[in-house]
């Protein structure tokens, strides 16, 4: 049975308006939560979504989550600043995360990115909730 896309929503920064309304519209069970939950809670997710402030070491933060026990292949992503240089997403990204998109953009390109990533991992199939919920064509 494939199970409802769910995400993790780290929100470090204190943020009121984050995605995660947005992101349950679109159909995920999404959990928000100020700081990293304990490593036996992570693989309940398909994918873990970080909102890093500023001076948030992004790299040790990628490298202790993929270090987690049954994390496997999850999906990891970095909402930052803009103020945050290129060099630094460069190095997340070879650090852990699959990817670091600017902490502004809309719910619905996270939610494609969630995805497309997602779509590389058949380990984690899952569907929104509005294809749970659909009834079958009659024959």
């Amino acid at each position: 049975m494939i199970g409802q896309c769910s995400i993790l929503y780290v929100n470090t920064d204190g943020f009121t308006d984050t995605h995660t309304r947005a992101l349950r519209s679109l159909g995920f069970t999404v959990v928000e939560r100020n700081d990293v939950p304990s490593r036996e809670e992570l693989p309940k997710y398909h994918a873990v979504v970080l909102r890093a402030h500023d001076n948030c070491s992004l790299t040790s933060v990628a490298t202790n989550l993929r270090a987690a026990p049954r994390f496997g292949r999850r999906v990891l992503i970095a909402l930052v600043p803009e103020s945050v240089p290129a060099q630094a997403r460069r190095e997340a990204v070879h650090s852990g995360f699959d990817a670091v998109v600017p902490a502004l953009c809309s719910a619905r390109d996270l939610a494609a990115v969630i995805l497309s990533l997602l779509r590389k991992y058949p380990e984690h199939r899952c569907v929104l909730r509005a294809h749970l919920n659909r009834r079958r064509p009659a024959a």
